[in-house]
């Protein structure tokens, strides 16, 4: 993007959408064509250009950086580690290219939702405050300026953690009974349901399960319903708290809808995140794996403070198991 001596307001704010569209996570056959979506940059162009008008930053919201997968096949540990380090990297070097052509600039307010459901994944309480507490500690301890974190917490201040969670069911989720109609019907709802059914099954299967693979499959199916639910009031409550906000999304997320789903790292798995792998350096470049496939593919952990903050390994071995993909953000 390049700055003019008196942008129009509109072409500024198509220029903007496009930087951030640029980096969209999709749906698959979700509607989207091109490399930027025309269609999602007219979806969400009045609310930036209302906010260039103004004179106002940017505002997003994320609902994500939760808490790392309690599945040791799937991450090195609890805390926040260089995968984490580079999506927050990457965020706040994609504000500082939009303050780059607009002067207030941009933030992006990470909305974590890890209290909002630990308690279904299996998590503690204390878990969830430590990798928060992490998190903002990296963000500090890199510089990310146009980064924020904001918890469920910091809405229920002096508030039990289980008394928060009711709360925000009570006051902003759907039934479930709502969800399950939504999903029968088929598109994006059921490509959601199947994605987080995924992920409960991936993060429940480790060795703290003690039952039948059925069982599991069955509990999955059940809980995934509940993630869906909670994170909706999450959504539903951010939505009344940030109300100018674009929103971002780490689900890919189908054509012109209100939220813009958004990559935070590289691989082939579009629905892989920070916090359910590890970040694998493999010719100068980053992608994200999961611990247990890059073992098998021979890479090797990198310590940083007495814990392993990513993995390194030889283009030669990595051939066989990772498909050519973007640099990671």
């Amino acid at each position: 993007m390049h700055r003019s001596a008196a942008p129009d307001i509109a072409l500024l704010a198509v220029d903007i959408l496009r930087e951030v569209l640029s980096h969209q996570r999709r749906l698959r056959d979700g509607g989207c064509a091109g490399t930027v979506c025309r269609h999602c940059v007219r979806h969400h162009l009045e609310a930036v250009r209302a906010a260039v008008e103004a004179g106002r930053r940017i505002e997003f919201v994320l609902p994500a950086f939760p808490v790392k997968s309690p599945n040791p096949a799937k991450v090195s540990g609890p805390l926040p580690d260089m995968a984490e380090e580079l999506a927050l990297r990457f965020l706040d070097a994609l504000c500082e290219r939009i303050g780059a052509v607009h002067a207030p600039g941009a933030v992006i307010r990470i909305c974590s939702d890890g209290r909002v459901f630990n308690d279904l994944l299996g998590v503690s309480d204390e878990n969830v405050t430590a990798y928060a507490r992490g998190l903002d500690a990296t963000i500090g301890r890199i510089g990310a300026r146009h980064l924020e974190q904001f918890t469920l917490d910091d809405v229920h201040p002096g508030v039990g953690h289980e008394d928060m969670r009711a709360l925000l069911t009570d006051g902003h989720a759907p039934t479930l009974e709502e969800l399950r109609a939504e999903v029968r019907g088929g598109g994006a709802p059921l490509a959601m349901y199947r994605g987080i059914t995924r992920f409960m099954l991936e993060d429940l299967s480790g060795p703290q399960w003690t039952g039948t693979r059925s069982a599991l499959q069955r509990k999955c199916r059940d809980l995934a319903y509940r993630v869906i639910q909670r994170s909706r009031a999450w959504g539903d409550l951010l939505g009344e708290l940030f109300p100018t906000a674009l929103r971002l999304s780490i689900h890919p997320q189908p054509c012109s809808t209100e939220k813009i789903g958004i990559l935070l790292a590289d691989t082939p798995d579009a629905w892989l995140t920070p916090w359910h792998g590890v970040a694998v350096e493999t010719g100068g470049r980053f992608t994200l794996m999961k611990r247990a496939e890059a073992e098998r593919a021979g890479a090797r952990p990198v310590l940083a403070d007495g814990r392993t903050s990513h993995y390194v390994l030889e283009p030669a071995a990595n051939a066989p198991v990772a498909s050519p993909a973007r640099a990671c953000a």
